[in-house]
């Protein structure tokens, strides 16, 4: 999970349901149907994936306050619903209220105009949270957050209601997660954030708050929930066994980190038009040398010193996040339920593929960089083993070490990156004729499915 992983909806539901923040104010960079088409692997995938249903839900709805928290996920993060939707089902309801519970507590902390000028408001909510809301069925929140995120506050009783009757292992870690996260949400509240966090050890500690803690809580709930054992649990929260340098924890922390970094880079200029933005000014001000400003990176001209400086601050923060990727190697590694492998793993692959998308482009300074709709697809339907996710990270690591530019000042920290990612993974490199074969098989289940689906 990160507080800012969510995919949009359709654009009918945008047009009925605003968005908090930026979103949507400014361009996507999306890749057209022909582009799409060129992939044709991808298509085979997406249509096995259309026709065949996608990832089975284990969901058990069976009254109105736990159909509403479903339907809430679906609104507020699709990209998180499915993955969410098919773990086991002693696990499935336990992570989704845990996810609805920090949704709102993000929305609390990212509306910049419910609380006016009186901050002392919006830091008390977010301080008690854990012991006003999630303690009394009846607590509901109105005029904070937009769309749906809005209607997930002024209903929120219901996920309350099916929070009190999840196990007392899960509620304690539901609770001191979300404690935690708000207590570190207030420390930002009154910090001056236009021109992004100040240090890199802020910037951690920041991801550390709404993602890193949502790695814990998570890895608590695995084995709460009686899916991973005690032994997991331990490893993954050994403060000492993460290589990456970020000092907020063990590999759990690594995987919340990892998420978060990668959307932060990628909105850049939404954050920034927002007024709320999270690039360490520590990293940014050694390339924002004309105006001193965050904001210099924004829609440079072509080919322009302003341009390659910004992409070398880009391509910094990149390199940064790129550190993380062997801690989080290691923690798929001690999964051992096939679900909540396939949970964890999905959107590991999928912040490396947006890395990649992101890496030396200029278009992150003129809108938001999304990763081909196809790919996701695809990335999804095989991100069931150790070998799978490798063979993604290795593919990545390999096109982003190709594009280093020789003359980038961090290239060198940027080739370790890569090649850190490469020697992990190099034993699942894909071949050329595994590649051929899979295209053969996604095509001949698709066509299976497809008739299937007809009859």
């Amino acid at each position: 999970f990160s507080s800012r992983g969510a995919m949009s909806s359709s654009p009918a539901r945008e047009a009925q349901l605003k968005k908090q923040g930026a979103y949507g104010k400014v361009k996507t960079h999306s890749e057209g149907k022909l582009a799409q088409l060129m992939h044709v692997d991808e298509v085979a995938y997406a249509l096995y994936y259309k026709v065949s249903g996608g990832l089975v839900s284990k969901l058990s709805v069976n009254d109105d306050d736990t159909r509403f928290c479903d339907d809430k996920l679906g609104a507020v993060s699709r990209s998180f619903a499915a993955v969410i939707r098919q773990l086991p089902e002693k696990c499935c309801l336990d992570v989704l209220i845990f996810y609805l519970v920090l949704r709102a507590l993000d929305t609390v902390e990212d509306d910049m105009e419910a609380f006016g000028k009186d901050s002392a408001v919006k830091i008390n909510h977010l301080r008690t949270f854990y012991r006003v809301a999630l303690e009394d069925p009846s607590w509901s929140m109105d005029g904070v957050g937009e769309g749906d995120e809005k209607e997930l506050l002024q209903q929120f009783s219901k996920c309350v209601r099916v929070y009190q009757r999840l196990t007392p292992a899960s509620k304690a870690v539901i609770s001191d997660v979300t404690k935690r996260m708000g207590e570190g949400m207030a420390d930002f509240v009154d910090k001056d954030l236009g021109e992004g966090t100040q240090t890199v050890d802020e910037y951690n500690r920041y991801c550390y708050y709404v993602a890193g803690l949502v790695g814990e809580g998570l890895t608590r709930l695995f084995h709460a929930c009686g899916y991973e054992s005690a032994e997991f649990e331990k490893g993954a929260l050994d403060p000492s066994r993460p290589i990456a340098t970020h000092k907020q924890g063990g590999l759990d922390k690594s995987m919340g980190l990892f998420l978060q970094k990668t959307n932060i880079i990628r909105d850049y200029l939404e954050d920034y038009v927002d007024g709320r933005a999270f690039w360490p000014k520590e990293v940014w001000s050694i390339y924002a040398t004309e105006t001193k400003s965050l904001g210099e990176f924004a829609h440079p001209a072509p080919g322009s010193p302003e341009e390659a400086r910004s992409l070398a601050c880009l391509n910094h923060l990149v390199t940064d996040a790129l550190e993380l990727v062997p801690d989080c190697i290691s923690y798929m590694k001690m999964l051992t339920h096939q679900d909540i492998f396939r949970f964890c793993a999905i959107p590991q692959v999928m912040a490396i593929a947006t890395l990649d998308k992101v890496f030396n482009n200029p278009q992150v300074f003129t809108g938001v960089v999304k990763v081909r709709k196809g790919l996701a697809v695809k990335m999804i339907m095989t991100c069931d083993s150790q070998a799978g996710i490798e063979s993604w990270f290795y593919q990545f690591a390999v096109a982003m070490r190709s594009r280093v530019p020789a003359s980038d000042p961090n290239r060198k920290r940027t080739l370790a990156a890569c090649d850190a990612i490469i020697d992990l993974t190099k034993r699942n490199a894909p071949s050329q004729v595994i590649t051929m074969l899979t295209v053969l098989i996604a095509f001949v289940a698709a066509v299976f499915a497809y008739m299937q689906f007809m009859l």
